[in-house]
């Protein structure tokens, strides 16, 4: 990088602070692009993400002749530090982190952004932009000041900027020489308790501290360590801990495919999602975020009364997520639209209801919880299996949640038989052997629909329906659930016939038929992550570890991945950070990493 200026630059190289109660995406040169407060799904305060042009809001620490820059994650944590040198040698350190950790007997995340600036060589001169907006950038703050703080007063909020930085060459955008180190805290308009470089000190060492301890509790494979705890850390600050829910990424609207218009809002709770969040953490030790989601999870749960439940909610339960455009926003390097909520909230997804009991299966059986799930909780998941056996071969939009096309969908009803299989199994734990029987009876009368009805002769292949020809790679999560041996010889041939049809090279499309928007150009994350599964469950572990590692390669520089990676450019595309594809990769690297026995 040459240029003499810290414009965004409007890809994904982009680094994620968060503390489970608000985040924010971070690029190569300190320019804080993305913002949403006060939860992940609220207005952007800096929104340059998604508008390319002079108008956006943004905060930016702007190294004047800015010539390279290096990032990285302080190792464990979710600090993030980025370094800027000019030509001549010069060079700041921006440390960019929101504060978490026990405080007081509680865990304390404010909404509160801190921003420390360290000379490394030289006397580099900086200038600060702080750019704020309201209303999804529609609307500029008054901007009053004090001595040692800036206020920027909204319709709604305020924001506070303690800093001790000078005032006045902030708010003028000035560049000055920085001769010491500066502190900006951004949150709540209240006063600091302690004097600014302390406060941002103290909360800085808590901060590593308690990501330091957080990951040293991981259980963790032999091979892979760094990429895991990587994606850890980014699936637990994709946790709401208000509420327990887990969104399925921090952003909305950035396209699936350079102009493909398929631009969505993800900044909401999947419960499909959310369960394969659950269960990649659990299969590293991380339980508490389960503890925390099945919070929210139960309340969704009980509310519905064994009837229809949505496949997404917003992180306060909120059911209604009406989807509007914003046309005032160009959208991501100017290919809008740039839509808020999401007509998903509308749809009917039978798979919905298996992954609500996958998702809260392990709190059955796991000794470890501070409560485990019992009687109480397996009554009202009983309630959502009745559901799951009423629907499962009904016709629905299918987990890809296409808008104009109903079929009974294989996915849907292989996760209403997970649904009774779970429930059976959790039957059998609190020692119910009429429940047993009960729920063994319909998962056995649904596997023998999907094992008749979905397998088509003609393509040597589970469809991606009942009675289909079409092949879909949700096909791959029949032995991920354990519904089929993976060495069933159907399964094999299901795994050929997609990586025939659905591969371009290591990468793998979602399905091979035309959806709203035509066929797929990119390949999506989780679907490469299962066939990787598969290709290890039938004893192709080599392949597996080829294309593992092929993924691995086409993360970020910050071991970060979105929805999507284009086959021909390796870019990715999509909604970031993908909850779904980090997910993939603590399951691959579990799946595939040598066991610890081997060099101890």
């Amino acid at each position: 990088m040459t240029d003499n200026n810290s414009a965004p630059e409007h890809s994904l190289n982009l680094g994620m602070v968060g503390n489970c109660a608000y985040s924010a995406l971070v690029d190569r040169r300190a320019n804080i692009v993305w913002c949403c407060l006060p939860r992940f799904d609220g207005d952007p305060v800096f929104n340059a993400l998604l508008d390319p042009s002079e108008n956006a809001s943004l905060w930016s620490i702007e190294l004047e002749g800015c010539a390279r820059s290096e990032q990285h994650y302080e190792p464990n944590t979710a600090v993030l530090r980025t370094r800027m040198y000019d030509g001549r040698g010069q060079g700041i350190e921006v440390t960019d982190f929101a504060p978490r950790f026990h405080s007081r007997g509680r865990m304390f995340r404010p909404l509160t952004l801190v921003r420390r600036v360290k000379v490394l060589a030289g006397s580099p001169r900086i200038r600060v932009r702080l750019r704020p907006r309201f209303d999804w950038g529609r609307v500029k703050p008054l901007v009053t000041q004090g001595s040692t703080h800036i206020r920027y007063v909204g319709p709604h909020t305020t924001l506070r900027v303690n800093c001790d930085a000078p005032i006045s060459y902030v708010l003028s955008e000035t560049f000055f020489v920085a001769d010491r180190p500066m502190n900006f805290i951004m949150g709540p308009d209240e006063t600091l308790a302690t004097g600014i470089e302390d406060t941002a000190r103290l909360f800085e060492q808590e901060t590593v501290s308690y990501w330091r301890a957080w990951t040293r509790s991981l259980s963790l494979p032999l091979e892979w360590q760094d990429a895991v705890i990587r994606a850890a850390i980014t699936l637990k600050l994709s946790l709401f801990e208000d509420t327990g829910a887990i969104v399925a990424a921090m952003t909305t609207s950035i396209p699936e495919a350079p102009g493909s218009g398929r631009n969505w809002d993800y900044r909401y709770c999947w419960l499909r999602d959310a369960f394969f969040v659950v269960r990649a953490l659990n299969s590293i030790s991380e339980v508490s975020t389960m503890e925390e989601y099945l919070r929210w999870l139960m309340n969704v749960v009980i509310r519905s009364g064994g009837g229809h439940i949505q496949p997404l909610y917003g992180i306060g339960q909120e059911e209604q997520l009406p989807e509007a455009i914003l046309h005032h926003l160009p959208g991501y390097r100017g290919m809008g639209p740039v839509r808020v909520g999401n007509q998903a909230q509308e749809h009917f997804q039978h798979d919905v209801y298996g992954n609500i009991v996958l998702g809260a299966a392990q709190a059955f059986h796991d000794h470890r919880l501070f409560r485990r799930a019992a009687r109480a909780e397996f009554v009202h998941l009983e309630a959502v299996g009745e559901q799951a056996f009423r629907v499962y071969d009904q016709p629905d939009a299918g987990m890809w949640e296409l808008r104009t096309r109903a079929r009974i969908h294989t996915s849907s009803a292989l996760m209403s038989w997970a649904a009774c299989d779970r429930l059976a199994k959790v039957a059998a734990a609190l020692g119910l052997p009429e429940r047993i029987r009960y729920w063994r009876e319909r998962a056995d009368t649904i596997r023998a629909r999907i094992l008749k009805e979905a397998w088509s002769d003609e393509r040597g292949s589970f469809a991606e329906s009942f009675g289909g020809r079409d092949l879909d790679a949700s096909a791959l999560l029949m032995a991920e659930v354990n519904m089929i041996d993976p060495n069933d010889s159907r399964f094999i041939s299901t795994v050929d016939a997609l990586e025939r049809s659905l591969c371009d090279g290591p990468y793998m499309r979602r399905y091979e038929a035309p959806d709203d928007f035509g066929r797929p150009e990119t390949a999506f994350n989780i679907c490469t992550f299962w066939r990787i599964d598969a290709l290890a469950r039938i004893g192709r572990k080599g392949q597996a570890r080829e294309i593992f590692e092929v993924m691995l390669a086409s993360r970020n520089h910050l071991g970060l991945l979105s929805e999507d990676t284009h086959p021909a450019t390796g870019e990715m595309w999509g909604n970031y950070p993908q909850t779904y594809s980090m997910v993939g990769t603590i399951n691959a690297a579990v799946r595939l990493s040598a066991p610890w026995d081997t060099v101890i």
